[in-house]
Parts: structure tokens; C-alpha cells; sequence
């Protein structure tokens, strides 16, 4: 089925329109609305939802929620491989350079602020050396993030302030960098220089509100067979898999079938991890003066199309 094509008073003013924000607070929903609208196809930036099998835990809209819009980018990679930024975008910009030359809009939506950036930035990726992630993944397994983190708040207190101690991954990756290349890592994040002209959308929602929906979720996920999912996955290298095994509720589950803990404490720290990292998602978009920020409130709900369809109305302003 194909989503319809674009009328006249519906042509954005823009080349790519991103819709970005918190979890639970609306986001697919109004890509797919938008999409629909303008004759638009969606590029998915969510880093989870790149996994294959990875359904109800990351929430992937199903096929009849996705109203016959073409969704890009789902379903890409095995549970087994680690995530990177770099493949992401390189994939990203095929799919929305292929949109581009096509005439449809590319629709980008996500909670991953750094695979939104990479997609729609400017930003470039340092090589890696085999010997120095060897000897930090050495350092990892032997004694744990906590001392490498601690090296990285001395080279680097504002990469430190970003990456959680816990990563290990990404505290490796972080001080790999500044060892490669002789600068802090936050001097390989990318600024406010985009690739595209670009409307970015931020959908808000209260906290108390968008807490509640992200308890109603993981109740959802619960009901909708997470824990069959995760033991399915598991057959498939899930546990072995370093990103993807870390992924809310994939990493409690796997910790409550490995007896480390319960079912319900399990579902109970889904919920309070994810209200953590929704915490950390509006942080990340907060600093982008480019993001343009409308209501995704259960009172504002029917006026958030329009809302965003206005935007998309007037020119674009960095």
C-alpha cells in the first residue's frame, strides 16, 4: 500500500522533516500522521528498532499502526551486532537521499540523539586502533567502568557528564578516541551544522504525564509477551550481543531469567530505568536551538498535527 501522495497546500518547507523527544511521548504517532499528510516515507532513528526481533520491547509501531506508510531503516541488524553511528548513518543518508531524488519527504523519527545528529549533521567518525580498544576492553572486563570512567572525567569532564558510568562501551569508545586522536571526544560531537534543510519537531509532554505512559508501556510490553520475546532472542545470541542485550527491559529480563533477580523487580526497573532515560533524551534535544517544541499533551493531542503542519508551512530557521 502506498501513502498518498503530497498536495499542494501540504508542501513542506524543508527537505527533511525529523520528529524527536522522549519515550512514550508521541513521536511515531505524529511521523506516521505527518508522513501521511505529505506524501512522506519514514526513516526510523531509533537505535533499538534496528535490531531484527526486537518488537515489543522498542515498541515498533506494528503494521496496521503504520497506516500503510513505508518504514525504513527496522529490522537491519542481527541481535549479535553492536551498534555504530557510523553504518547508521551512512544508511540513514542512502534512504533519505533515495527519498529525496523519489520526491517523497523523509520523515525522520527517533529518541536517539546521536543517530538523529548523525543522519542530519555534520559529523564525522575517527577511525578506531585495535590495539587501544583491546587493551580499554582488557581494562572493562578486568576491573569494572568505574576506573575508566573515573580517567575520562579527568580527560574529558563534559564527555563524562554525558556518557553514564555504567556504559562501559561507550566510556571505551570515548577515551579511544581521545587517545587516537589527541583531542576531548566531545570535540568529535557534531555542532549545530546541518547536511539538510531540516524542520526538527520535539515532542513534550509533562513529566508526571509522560511517567505515567512509560508505566502504562512496560505494563503493555509485559502483557503483550516481552519475556517470551527476550527468550526467543536469547536462542538467537541476544546475551552475547553488547548492545542490544543492554537495551531497557531486553537487559532486566535477561536479568530475571539468569535468576539474578524477579519477573516483577525486573519490570519494576524497566520502568524506573526508562523514566531515567527519557530524563536524559529531553536533556540531549533540549540543546539543539534548532528543535522546534509543540505539545505532545493528552489535552493538546488533536492540535499536535496542525500544530506541526504549521511549522512546516513557514520557512525554516536555524
Amino acid at each position: 500500500m502506498t501513502a498518498p501522495s503530497r498536495t499542494p497546500e501540504a508542501l513542506p518547507s524543508c527537505q527533511v522533516v525529523a520528529v524527536v523527544g522522549a519515550t512514550a511521548a508521541g513521536k511515531s504517532d505524529l511521523a506516521v500522521e505527518l508522513a501521511r499528510r505529505l506524501g512522506g516515507e519514514i526513516v526510523n532513528a531509533d537505535s533499538m528498532q534496528l535490531y531484527r526481533g526486537m518488537d515489543i520491547g522498542t515498541a515498533k509501531l506494528t503494521g496496521p499502526e503504520r497506516r500503510g506508510v513505508p518504514h525504513h531503516l527496522l529490522d537491519v541488524w542481527d541481535v549479535t551486532e553492536a551498534a555504530s553511528v557510523a553504518e547508521y548513518q551512512r544508511l540513514a543518508r542512502a534512504e533519505i537521499e533515495r527519498l529525496l531524488s523519489a520526491g517523497r519527504v523523509p520523515v525522520l523519527v527517533g529518541g536517539s540523539g546521536l543517530y538523529v545528529r548523525g543522519a542530519i549533521d555534520v559529523m564525522e567518525f575517527p577511525g578506531t586502533d585495535p590495539d587501544v580498544r583491546a587493551r580499554l576492553e582488557a581494562e572493562l572486563a578486568e576491573g569494572g567502568s568505574g576506573p575508566l570512567h573515573a580517567r575520562l572525567a579527568a580527560a574529558d569532564p563534559q564527555a563524562a557528564r554525558a556518557i553514564l558510568p555504567s556504559n562501559g562501551r561507550r566510556v571505551v569508545r570515548a577515551l579511544e578516541v581521545i587517545e587516537i586522536t589527541g583531542r576531548p571526544f566531545t570535540a568529535n560531537l557534531p555542532g549545530h551544522e546541518s547536511v539538510y534543510d531540516t524542520l526538527q519537531i520535539g515532542v513534550e509532554v509533562p513529566r508526571p504525564e509522560l511517567d505515567g505512559r512509560i508505566a502504562r508501556r512496560v505494563d503493555r510490553m509485559w502483557e503483550a509477551g516481552l519475556v517470551d520475546e527476550v527468550r526467543a532472542l536469547e536462542r538467537e545470541g541476544l546475551r552475547e550481543g553488547r548492545t542490544a542485550s543492554r537495551a531497557l527491559g531486553y537487559q532486566q529480563v535477561l536479568a530475571a531469567l539468569a535468576g539474578d533477580c524477579t519477573e516483577d523487580a525486573a519490570r519494576a526497573e524497566t520502568v524506573r530505568a526508562t523514566k531515567r532515560f527519557a530524563r536524559r533524551q529531553d536533556s540531549w534535544f533540549r540543546r539543539d536551538p534548532r528543535v522546534h517544541w509543540l505539545s505532545g499533551a493528552d489535552t493538546a493531542r488533536d492540535d499536535l498535527t496542525g500544530a506541526a503542519l504549521a511549522l512546516l508551512e513557514r520557512p525554516v530557521t536555524a
